[in-house]
């Protein structure tokens, strides 16, 4: 199969979008397909069986470390040459307008996937006039598309009340070898809380670090145990503001790992912990849990989803300053609960391999196709 891609985000930045491409472009070259990806420049030009098309972007408002693209003419040639036999949409909303359009123009079968509540960062930046607008604006794109898929059932169900058509579902997944493997390490552990003590208890946090991400929420757990560190692994806009939300307590900040090395600093930590409200999946949940680390989560619905509504993780009132410190206590102190809360998360990341959603998503790719009569189709000459 030959499968045309439209992306928002790619390689070298890194996100759950990244994560699940990546483990999908990899599971694709295994089984023999052909990818043409279009994201933003800065990108490699191949990544497994993927070509990689760069289009120039620029840095977004709100994420300036984000580059967004818009399509070209350069993509309806690029179409032209490669003869897909359906486009993948990402996340649209700039550069995948691309792939709407030229799966509209061409015929050919559409998948869109929804990874990013963009809606819900306007009630988190106070621009809730914004929130209907944008809503519109995502079903209008997703609507298009023969198939919508979203990460986790919450979201679904969301998208669903908000009229998206056509739903289906992309299930989680994590590299479960290389994060059960990952071994606790002095030396990390080091690097995650240099003022730590032997027996102090080191909380991490994994993830792009802006405002809707609800990072400075954790400061009143700091303030609370004076023994309790935290470490900071990502980097991105807020990050200067976080500094200084964080200066005095014991909070470090180290930047992006990646791989193994990410994997080590998971293994190397006490427990996990993830203030966002935002996320449609939340994968850095998968990761901990994978490496064994108990997790300690804001409530949503996803995250309800992901910790089995309490049975796989600690779940807190994100509004309550209150309900985190005495979850953050519990994990400190309830060494039964949070032994099971452990194996729980253990035994769910074993069935979590990239493998099973990547032949999910090629079962979608072939359901569109066969519903198009299709399994590839000459694309006229002459189109740009």
């Amino acid at each position: 199969m030959r499968i045309a891609m439209f992306t928002e985000t790619f390689l070298p930045s890194t996100d759950g979008i990244v994560t699940r491409l990546r483990a999908t472009l990899n599971y694709l070259e295994q089984e023999g397909h052909e990818v043409l990806l279009f994201a933003p420049s800065g990108a490699p030009s191949h990544y497994a069986s993927a070509t990689i098309v760069g289009i120039p972007a620029m840095p977004f408002i709100l994420y300036p470390e984000k580059r967004y693209a818009l399509p070209l003419p350069r993509i309806g040639r690029a179409i032209k040459r490669f003869q897909p036999d359906l486009i993948h949409a990402v996340n649209p909303a700039f550069l995948g307008l691309g792939g709407i359009y030229y799966a509209w123009r061409h015929h050919l079968p559409l998948i869109a996937s929804y990874h990013t509540n963009v809606p819900a960062y306007a009630r988190h930046y106070k621009l809730n006039f914004l929130e209907p607008a944008l809503w519109w604006y995502f079903r209008t794109l997703h609507n298009r598309a023969d198939m919508n898929l979203a990460t986790s059932r919450a979201t679904m169900n969301e998208l669903e009340k908000q009229g998206f058509l056509n739903l289906g579902l992309w299930e989680r997944g994590v590299d479960v070898e290389m994060f059960q493997q990952a071994k606790r390490s002095s030396e990390m552990r080091q690097r995650l809380a240099p003022n730590a003590g032997p027996s102090d208890p080191v909380l991490l946090y994994v993830g792009r670090l802006a405002s809707e991400k609800n990072i400075e929420r954790i400061r009143p757990c700091l303030d609370e145990f004076p023994n309790l560190h935290l470490a900071i692994v990502g980097d991105g806009p807020y990050r200067r503001d976080l500094e200084q939300i964080f200066a005095g307590t014991n909070a470090h900040f180290t930047g992006y790992m990646h791989g193994a090395e990410l994997a080590e600093a998971y293994a190397s930590a006490d427990a996990f912990l993830f203030p966002s409200t935002t996320e449609t999946l939340g994968l850095v949940l998968f990761e901990a849990m994978a490496t064994g680390l108990p997790v300690l989560a804001a409530d949503s619905p996803p995250t309800r989803e992901v910790l089995e509504n309490g049975r796989a993780g600690f779940i807190f009132d994100s509004s309550s300053d209150a309900s985190m410190i005495e979850l953050v206590r519990q994990l400190v102190t309830d060494s039964e609960r949070r032994n099971q809360i452990r194996e729980r998360g253990l035994q769910i990341a074993k069935t979590l391999d990239w493998a099973g959603p990547s032949q999910q998503l090629l079962q979608h790719y072939e359901t569109v196709c066969k519903a198009h009569g299709l399994i590839s189709r000459p694309i006229e000459s002459g189109t740009r």
